[in-house]
């Protein structure tokens, strides 16, 4: 069975490279310099330019600005939230991520599946439970949750960046779910 031939299952009138802000064509360029392609989640943005800037300032800044986590423990929570959530794009893109930074082929495979069954260290398998516990019943958050995070060693600006990152996917997954958001046929073989 093949991808299907679409970004979104939306038609969405989404503009051009060409037509784009110079700004955002300077993104896209960033993105095909290092990643080899756009995500299509960027190009299903683009159709609305005040969106975009918004969706890309608040990704960077949680995935790539200054945190006590780890860029691959960032990528293992977007996995983690999107596997609860079965997003298919964002398994499909952050798992080729948590292969990338992990150096591991399977580890990407084991997040999408089940976190629990992976070799982890008390950090990441606290950060992790917090993370499925906030997708699946986050009412039930207490602070003995907070606290498990702080025993595990744990500033309290981390957990406002656990949470901040999961609360980030839980939210994009909702929205590529509805929209039938498909992944780059890329990211299916990176890293492997």
């Amino acid at each position: 069975m093949s991808q299907p031939d679409h970004i979104t299952a939306l038609e969405l009138p989404v503009p051009e490279r060409h037509q784009l802000p110079d700004d955002v064509q300077k993104y896209f360029g960033k993105c095909d310099e290092k990643l080899g392609m756009v995500p299509n989640v960027l190009t299903a943005y683009s159709h609305n330019l005040a969106q975009f800037e918004v969706f890309t300032r608040f990704y960077n800044e949680l995935m790539f600005g200054e945190s006590e986590l780890s860029p691959l423990e960032r990528e293992m929570i977007a996995v983690v939230v999107s596997s609860e959530n079965h997003c298919y794009y964002c398994m499909t893109a952050h798992g080729a991520a948590v292969r990338e930074y992990s150096g591991d082929p399977a580890l990407g495979e084991l997040m999408v599946m089940n976190y629990r069954v992976a070799e982890l260290d008390q950090r990441q398998r606290a950060m992790l439970d917090f993370a499925w516990k906030l997708t699946t019943t986050p009412a039930e958050i207490t602070e003995d949750d907070r606290q498990a995070l702080r025993d595990a060693g744990f500033s309290e600006r981390g957990i406002w960046d656990i949470a901040n990152i999961a609360g980030f996917y839980n939210m994009t997954n909702r929205v590529a779910s509805a929209v039938d958001m498909q992944p780059n046929p890329e990211y299916h073989a990176r890293f492997r």
